[in-house]
């Protein structure tokens, strides 16, 4: 049987599992909220100690919190900055929608360490939590949690992608292929164009959101209850500011006004936007993937993604796209969250949002997500595939669309009606145009030639 120990809070005694570091509010959460198996993310946590290390040490300079206290406190986060004790943090992500809950398991378990460590009670409110308050600690762990995320996991998988997509443009730089438009055949690109043109999507996506960065790093900590800093040293916010900097290597300062991150939520509602935008370019380069793969007799056939595991449980010797197939899923969920992200960004109501632990939880989650796609789509499919020759050539050479370079030449109807005798024949369209024309072969050729005309211009 589990042992228990008997805490209390402000409301009364309960019982708290004895070997807990949380006390008397983290087990009232526990017990309100047996909402779902969602926790909220370890970055976020490591957010979190971070923020109560940094305040632990700001309120020792500041003369508030005496050294052995403040600097128990901050000995006692290192670890779970470092990611242990994460069994320690259970609260749902669905509570109170100002994460009340959130930081006070933090406090709590906090509180324990240091008390642990010094022999002596170290309050979660009074020490712990000195000058802050839920509603300036939670936005700023969302900010915080979101930039480390930015900074540790999502851009540099982007600009791995973005590099992976460049490296392969170039090795395909002689292959030309049939173009599509409306999923029909169209003029000729070079796949080194169609591969340039992915990877200006994910460096778009990049810039998108180093656009949202000098937002991002702009903290609610110092606000505290309403925004208007009571029970903080005027200092406090400034200086845990560059504190927290220091830790992180970001460049953190206090908002200009603390009513603003208090009450909305619009720098998370801007960058999960942002991420919406990675995901639906993730989304567009993996479906073109799949297209190019599709075959391998029956598609198109362009392109062998590297073959990484048996792809049916009845048909030997299949093998599917499942790293494009993971990246679109992953693309959805992206987009669903911003969805989410949208409602709870609208629920600030005066001086609160109160939807701050899920627009927490989806931002991190998209972060993630995209990371980890965009490393997957770079290394298990964008570098390993190979280009199907025979599969490019034989429908080009047979694309009556070619005949739109011979429009400035023989005009557009008497090149329509080369390329409709060409369709219906199934024969090359310089076989029909040498045909129906007095341009000679050899000018045909010159005209016609795909890689040429995947480099635009007027021919002729």
């Amino acid at each position: 049987m589990t042992e228990f120990r008997i805490e209390k809070d402000s409301m009364g005694e309960l019982q708290v599992p004895a070997q807990a570091l949380y006390a008397a509010q983290t087990q009232r959460a526990i017990n309100n909220f047996p909402i779902s198996s969602l926790a909220m993310p370890p970055l976020f946590i490591r957010a979190l100690a971070l923020i109560k290390k940094a305040a632990a040490l700001t309120n020792v300079e500041l003369e508030l919190l005496s050294n052995p206290i403040g600097e128990a406190i901050a000995q006692s986060a290192q670890p779970i900055i470092e990611g242990k004790h994460l069994e320690q943090f259970p609260v749902d992500v669905f509570q109170t929608g100002s994460g009340t809950s959130s930081n006070m398991n933090m406090n709590e378990v906090l509180a324990t360490l240091a008390s642990q460590q010094l022999n002596e009670t170290v309050s979660p409110n009074d020490h712990v939590n000195m000058g802050q308050s839920s509603n300036d600690v939670i936005p700023t762990a969302i900010h915080l949690s979101a930039a480390i995320g930015l900074k540790e996991q999502l851009l540099p998988a982007l600009h791995h992608l973005k590099d992976g997509l460049t490296n392969k443009a170039n090795q395909l730089a002689e292959y030309t292929k049939t173009g599509r438009t409306h999923l029909m055949d169209a003029m000729p690109v070079s796949m080194k164009q169609e591969l340039e043109g992915w990877a200006l999507q994910v460096a778009n996506g990049i810039d998108r959101i180093e656009a949202t960065l000098p937002r991002l790093h702009k903290l609610a900590q110092g606000g505290t209850a309403v925004g208007t800093g009571i029970n903080a040293h005027p200092e406090f916010a400034s200086k845990m500011a560059a504190r927290l900097s220091v830790e992180t290597g970001l460049a953190l300062e206090p908002n200009s006004s603390f009513f603003e991150s208090l009450s909305s939520q619009d720098t998370a509602a801007e960058l999960s936007g942002q991420l919406k935008i990675v995901a639906v370019s993730l989304m567009k380069i993996a479906n073109d993937l799949r297209w190019m793969n599709s075959g391998p007799l029956a598609g198109l056939g362009e392109i062998e993604l590297p073959a990484l595991q048996p792809g049916s449980s009845i048909m030997p010797g299949k093998v599917n796209p499942v790293i494009p197939e993971a990246v679109a899923m992953i693309a959805a969920q992206v987009i669903g969250n911003d969805s989410t992200i949208t409602i709870g960004a609208q629920s600030g109501s005066f001086q609160l949002n109160v939807m701050l632990p899920v627009i927490g939880y989806n931002l991190l989650q998209s972060i993630e997500l995209l990371a980890n796609g965009a490393t997957v789509l770079a290394d298990k499919a964008i570098e390993g595939f190979k280009v199907r020759e025979d599969n490019l050539k034989a429908p080009l050479a047979k694309n009556p669309i070619l005949v739109t370079a011979l429009n400035p030449i023989i005009g557009y109807l008497k090149a329509a009606e080369i390329a409709k005798k060409a369709y219906q024949e199934s024969r090359p369209i310089i076989d029909v145009a040498e045909e129906s024309t007095d341009l000679s072969r050899e000018e045909l050729m010159k005209l016609l030639d795909p890689a040429k005309l995947a480099e635009g211009g007027i021919q002729g």
